[in-house]
């Protein structure tokens, strides 16, 4: 943490380069646009040892968009293009910003505040348009799109954005720092919303990131996403009650209790952690070589709960999407591994856990107490293929 403030894709390349950036997709891409079926990539299999092999690629796993994901899509579209004629002009000159590499990773764990300091020459800043300039119409309109791009259910997808929010409130009303609260938070278009084309809706702040991608009416990815908290414990704020990651924590603390001696051997990592591997600025670095225990090795019930903990990062996009995420992850799951460091508490300063898979990667980290007297979660779900819509630098 920051010191306190004062007071996706193998394969063929498209054409689109418009800024020199590349826009990777698999070599079996393909789209019906006026139809219901799009086919959006494959990812290779895991090899038996484990290795990462993008030229032995032989099974394809490919997302089917769906009449509910376009119906999905149309009601992102409208909500954003409703919340930018809210805005004043100058508003709407902060919200648009260029697709690009670099603007597409402007993501980040710390706050605002910090990431501007003269001094921090090693993080960039957020761009796109800072909360706390919108009227009370506009975060209405805000949140109508923030609604129709992410998930329904009870602490997940648009109900976690509205805990994180209250989070960073508490924060500043509990005294920790003027400079938290949503106010401080950014939304920007990377590109400009339509039916056709490429753009991306990126909304995050402190402890809290949104990067969705679309393409011809298509989520072609909702990573990277990353989220923490502070506190790390249930709080009330406006007679609320908000947990907004023990969700998350509760399902990686029961899939590592499930584990027995020998199965927990086989899963523990020698290595030590100072924070998740796949943070802001470590894009496309996935590491070759899978470590700790596969799916096959465990129990009916394990599997289950493996697939909990998938689905607490993957239900954070829209429900439809989410749908067909989750059947993607679930065909490869004989391929994921689960792999730890430290404690299976979960409750110390270092302790980590991972889920490895041909596509998915989500990490938890444990980072130390910064703001009260408990270690508080890092965690990022990311996409082998599909971070950021498949955009490498």
């Amino acid at each position: 943490m920051p010191p306190a403030p004062n007071s996706q894709f193998p394969a063929i390349s498209s054409t689109f380069d418009n800024t020199h950036k590349r826009l990777r997709y698999p070599a079996r891409f393909g789209a019906f646009i006026g139809g219901t079926l799009f086919l959006l990539g494959c990812a290779p299999a895991l090899a038996a040892t484990a290795e990462r092999d993008e030229t032995n690629a032989e099974t394809t796993n490919a997302f089917i968009a769906s009449n509910d994901t376009q119906k999905a899509y149309r009601a992102v579209l409208a909500n954003a293009r409703a919340f930018a004629k809210s805005l004043s002009d100058g508003q709407r000159n902060d919200l648009m910003q260029a697709y690009n590499f670099e603007n597409a990773a402007r993501w980040h764990t710390y706050p605002q505040w910090y990431l501007n300091r003269p001094w921090n020459v090693f993080d960039r800043p957020r761009i796109g348009l800072r909360l706390e300039t919108l009227s009370d119409d506009q975060w209405q309109a805000l949140n109508a799109l923030l609604k129709a791009a992410t998930g329904t259910g009870r602490n997940e997808g648009f109900d976690e954005i509205q805990q994180h929010l209250n989070a960073d409130d508490y924060l500043h009303d509990a005294g920790k720092g003027d400079a938290y609260g949503r106010g401080d938070f950014y939304i920007a278009f990377l590109g400009e919303p339509s039916e056709t084309g490429l753009w991306q809706l990126q909304f995050g702040g402190h402890h809290f990131a949104l990067s969705n991608t679309y393409h011809n009416g298509i989520l072609t990815g909702a990573t990277p996403s990353f989220r923490g908290i502070e506190p790390n414990r249930p709080f009330t704020y406006h007679n609320i009650e908000n947990a907004p990651q023990q969700q998350e924590m509760d399902a990686f603390k029961a899939l590592l209790a499930s584990l027995d001696g020998r199965q927990r051997k086989d899963a523990r990592l020698n290595d030590h952690f100072g924070d998740v591997m796949l943070r802001y600025g470590k894009d496309w670095e996935f590491p070759k070589q899978a470590k700790g225990i596969p799916a096959t090795a465990l129990d009916t019930r394990q599997r289950a709960l493996l697939r909990a903990v998938i689905a607490g990062y993957v239900d954070d996009i829209n429900d439809a999407n989410a749908d067909l995420i989750m059947a993607h992850y679930e065909s490869q799951l004989d391929d994921t591994y689960v792999a730890y460091s430290g404690d299976i508490s979960l409750s110390q300063t270092g302790n980590y856990v991972r889920i490895d898979g041909p596509s998915v990667w989500i990490e938890l980290y444990m980072d130390s107490p910064f703001n009260f007297d408990i270690a508080h979660p890092h965690s990022v779900w990311r996409d082998k293929y599909r971070d950021y819509g498949g955009l490498h630098p």
